[in-house]
């Protein structure tokens, strides 16, 4: 058997294709923006209230708060631990 080598298309005139620019989505219709929404409530969010209201996991949470909304965006998120014992986590304004 012989392998043959994929073609690819190029662009005209040599050009070298440019990546797609993608638009803005309206505000608070991404998962992300939902979660900024949560937690920039007063009261904050829970972790299971997140999880389910947006479909993650947690450890999918988790990692958007720490990487994006952290990391990325500079946001300060605080978490304080209710007398049930669970997590309440918010944006600190």
């Amino acid at each position: 058997m012989s392998k043959r080598k994929k073609t690819t298309t190029k662009a005209p005139s040599g050009r070298k294709a440019s990546k797609k620019r993608l638009g803005r989505v309206a505000a608070g219709t991404t998962k992300l923006a939902q979660l900024e929404a949560l937690l920039r409530r007063p009261e904050g969010a829970t972790l299971d209230q997140i999880s389910t209201s947006i479909g993650w996991q947690a450890h999918s949470v988790r990692g958007a708060m720490s990487a994006t909304l952290k990391k990325k965006q500079g946001l300060t998120i605080s978490s304080d631990k209710r007398e049930d014992g669970q997590r309440v986590y918010r944006i600190a304004a």
